[in-house]
């Protein structure tokens, strides 16, 4: 099989979803391997490195995609991408496919086969555990006077209180933003609506954290006295009202700051989308930081952490095939969003109002012995293709 790796193009986005590691070990496979020239410079690794591993360089997207079976990359699919998309060629990246209804009327229009990486990783998304850590460090950056923020030291000084943070959410990313916090010296309170996760965080932190029940009334409480905000939380895009509405970040003292690592509308009402180019905003006097693409900011780490992390599925694909490879893994089955013309996505299905098909029906493994795997969202869809 060829396979190809692109070069991201999504505005401040430095990844690559495979390093001269794993370009290594699919050349060893007996597979050709084609990568786009520059993909890997902005993680720090260059085009000599992927050559002296088997790769072919290519130097344009239109190469990738013209040429290779199997195509990979880290973020969205941009326009410029979706004419180059092909029937039955398999494409792997973060689409997240329910929030972009025209990338997904693009996939299904070139009949592709297209997995969603956030949900293929069955242990938690490396990109997560980097959002949170890094997100953090952004947090108490942005908090800085020169930033429009407080001016307050994340531990204190002589004489002078450290900041109190709050963190909204107890998965992968609430808990990477607890640790550094925590080991920097902040005080810190982090809300879920698992009391079970909260009992896990208390004993992960030696019980030096705080946590509460997540809900509106206990994050009004507390905001007022809160200095950083970071939201985590992957919240439902059909839900009716904002977790923290403008009335509540108004309440926060000015200079305060509003992290959102999750990056998902409709979770607080002041927020919109920035880049690493510009990354903050103050509205309502406080210092919103909101890129979505954090972890493109230590992008040689989370590079390394990741391509590691999908390389099984690309082998298992390249060998198994696609029906194979979901038959023997139930998270890479979930993350199946589109075959040839048929949206497999429940989420997406019930939040755009799209028939869709199960993978396994369309796959035709439903009587064979599935691994295991719980949904990706809690979202259902009743709405199925008629066959």
């Amino acid at each position: 099989m060829k396979f190809g790796v692109l070069k991201d193009i999504k505005v401040g986005e430095y990844r690559v979803i495979a390093t001269p590691a794993e370009v290594s070990m699919i050349a060893s496979d007996g597979h050709e391997v084609y990568v786009q020239r520059g993909a890997g410079e902005g993680s720090g690794f260059s085009d000599e490195a992927y050559a002296a591993e088997g790769a072919k360089l290519v130097d344009t997207k239109e190469e990738i995609y013209g040429e290779c079976d199997f195509v990979a990359k880290v973020k969205e699919f941009e326009p410029s991408e979706y004419g180059l998309l092909r029937e039955n060629q398999i494409v792997f990246t973060c689409i997240h496919p329910a929030a972009h209804s025209e990338e997904v009327q693009a996939l299904l229009d070139s009949k592709c086969i297209a997995f969603t990486a956030e949900d293929s990783h069955r242990y938690g998304s490396p990109n997560c555990e980097a959002a949170g850590k890094q997100g953090a460090l952004m947090g108490l950056d942005s908090l800085l006077a020169i930033h429009g923020g407080k001016g307050k030291f994340v531990n204190g000084l002589g004489g002078a209180p450290g900041i109190k943070a709050l963190v909204l959410g107890g998965g992968i990313v609430g808990k990477s933003v607890a640790s550094v916090l925590h080991s920097l010296g902040a005080w810190v309170t982090v809300m879920d609506i698992n009391i079970g996760t909260l009992r896990e965080i208390g004993k992960q932190f030696n019980e030096e954290v705080n946590t509460q029940i997540s809900n509106r009334y206990n994050i009004k409480k507390l905001l007022p006295e809160i200095d950083v905000v970071y939201n985590c939380v992957k919240w439902p895009k059909d839900a009716k009202e904002f977790l923290i509405d403008r009335e509540m970040v108004r309440s926060m003292e000015k200079g305060s700051v509003i992290v959102d690592i999750s990056n998902d509308v409709g979770a607080i009402e002041t927020f919109h989308e920035t880049t690493h180019d510009n990354p903050r905003y103050i509205e309502e006097g406080v210092v919103h930081y909101c890129v979505s693409n954090i972890p493109g900011a230590i992008a040689q780490s989370t590079s390394i952490a990741y391509a590691a992390s999908v390389l099984p599925h690309f082998r298992s694909i390249m060998k198994n095939g696609v029906a194979g490879a979901c038959e023997r893994d139930g998270y890479l089955r979930r993350s199946l969003t589109t075959y040839k013309g048929f949206l497999t996505h429940e989420e997406t299905s019930a939040i755009q109002g799209r028939p869709w098909i199960r993978p396994e029906d369309v796959l035709q493994i439903a009587d064979r012995r599935l691994d295991p795997a719980p949904p990706a969202t809690g979202t259902k869809s009743g709405n199925f293709i008629q066959m």
